[in-house]
């Protein structure tokens, strides 16, 4: 790592007066996208960052004026800076793979190396990248920093070749001007591309069927990456069906059975460098209920389960806008139950709730009560039955159609239940969310991060999926 780094901190000075004045996008950047791949370590060590390589990553798809993330989103923040002026150059928030797994029991046992990378404008001159993370007060403190000169030569600026084939399916504008996402088939063999198409057609309908994408459909560009496999299916490892498929998608993530993503940060990177984009999701060609969000970073969807118009959603809800689950009775990998409950920085949920401090306070209307009574209990015993059953059944091997008709009589229950109470349909402060029974508070009684219920995205979560879409296409 030494060695590396080093190569990258010999770097020619330039004084203040080389880069005087020239602004604007054009002056410092090209129309290429640099993307740094780091090895992300950590666990019962120390958590260490290190460089392991950098190069071209395809057409530059974001924004030329809006460079500078303000969002506040993301438990990770790095920032582009001149080095020669120290002026900002780029900045985004984002979440990792590895910010996820250091929250699971997994984390105080070993240690893991997982791949992340950052992607931002190539520049024309030297930078220095900045990474920080939040600590337990939302503070951001850095954890890595290193420079890049655009012309070492241990900088690869080769194009990657295509690794598959790219398919327009919606054009409303220049990629710099318009939120770009890219559609990523896994687990399709050749003859299947036509269902791919039309599962990416079916659940890109379910997407902008649900406002605010509804309303800013216009702001959008979709394509889709074919990446033909030899075998349908992905990797289901618990479920015994094992598969080799060019993302390496795969279920049981932190040994979930439902939580479906890659570990394979280059191998996705490397693919998707073959069209502009700045949002991936991954349409799974398989039946069993599964997928993931991660915000910044990737969203993947099984594509047969009859929940998948709801998985593609919710998934991207994360992935996109940085939304929190809701939920708190379903199984997950992460520990819970901690006795200090710090802010999440997750726009749609709270550990404040308290009529002043209560972050979405605006769209409170006078007379709510804060926090707002629902009927928790009641709820609780009846979800949790819903989950003992579901744990049971899988344990037996029952099929996916199963598992999914467990899920429809649930759903049917749950949007009668949760639409009958007093406080249904108000923007409040509601105990339960985030996997947190207690202590943490959602701002709707129901949200499609809530349930599977056929109810859309509350007004907080519209309101933050607003805040993206306009950070991408302005």
């Amino acid at each position: 790592m030494n060695a590396f780094r080093a190569a990258f901190a010999v770097l020619p000075f330039l004084a203040v007066s080389a880069l005087a004045q020239p602004t604007g996008f054009d002056a410092r950047f090209t129309s290429r996208t640099m993307r740094v791949d780091l090895a992300h370590t950590g666990g019962t060590a120390s958590e260490t960052i290190s460089l392991s390589k950098v190069v071209d990553d395809g057409p530059w798809a974001g924004s030329r004026t809006r460079l500078l993330d303000d969002s506040n989103l993301g438990k990770y923040f790095f920032e582009v800076r001149d080095l020669a002026t120290n002026a900002p150059l780029y900045s985004r928030g984002y979440a990792s793979l590895y910010g996820e797994w250091e929250s699971t029991g997994e984390a105080r046992t070993r240690t893991m190396t997982l791949s992340e990378s950052l992607r931002f404008p190539w520049p024309k001159a030297p930078v220095q990248i900045t990474l920080r993370k939040r600590d337990a007060k939302n503070l951001f403190r850095e954890i890595f920093t290193t420079s890049v000169d655009p012309s070492s030569p241990d900088v690869n600026r080769a194009p990657l070749g295509p690794r598959g084939k790219v398919v327009t399916l919606l054009e409303s504008g220049p990629a710099s001007a318009k939120v770009d996402l890219l559609v990523i088939g896994e687990g399709y063999t050749a003859k299947e591309m036509p269902k791919l198409r039309k599962d990416a057609d079916r659940l890109l309908a379910a997407l902008f069927a649900e406002e605010p994408f509804k309303s800013r459909r216009s702001d959008f560009n979709v394509r889709l990456l074919e990446l033909p496999c030899d075998e349908s299916g992905v990797h289901r490892p618990q479920s015994g069906i094992h598969r080799r498929t060019p993302l390496s998608v795969q279920y049981n993530i932190f040994g979930s059975e439902r939580y479906v993503l890659t570990y394979d940060d280059v191998a996705l990177r490397d693919a998707a460098s073959a069209a502009p984009y700045e949002f991936l999701e991954i349409l799974v060609n398989d039946a069993q209920y599964g997928g993931g969000g991660i915000y910044g970073y990737q969203a993947t969807c099984s594509a047969d389960t009859a929940f998948a118009d709801y998985v593609f959603v919710h998934e991207f809800g994360h992935h996109f806008a940085g939304l929190a689950d809701e939920y708190y009775t379903s199984d997950v990998a992460y520990e819970t139950g901690a006795a200090e409950l710090p802010e999440p920085w997750e726009p749609n949920v709270t550990a404040h709730a308290d009529a002043k401090s209560l972050k979405w306070k605006d769209l409170v209307k006078t007379g709510t009560a804060i926090p707002t009574p629902w009927e928790k209990e009641a709820y609780e015993k009846e979800a949790r039955a819903y989950q003992a059953e579901r744990r049971k059944r899988l344990a037996a091997g029952a099929p996916p159609s199963e598992i999914d008709a467990l899920f429809t009589k649930q759903r049917e229950w749950e949007e009668k239940f949760l639409a009958s109470m007093p406080n249904a349909g108000k923007v409040g402060a509601f105990e339960g969310a985030a996997y947190e029974a207690k202590g943490l508070y959602r701002s709707s009684a129901d949200c499609i991060m809530f349930t599977r219920d056929r109810v859309g995205f509350c007004p907080v979560c519209r309101r933050a999926i607003e805040r993206v879409i306009d950070l991408y296409s302005r």
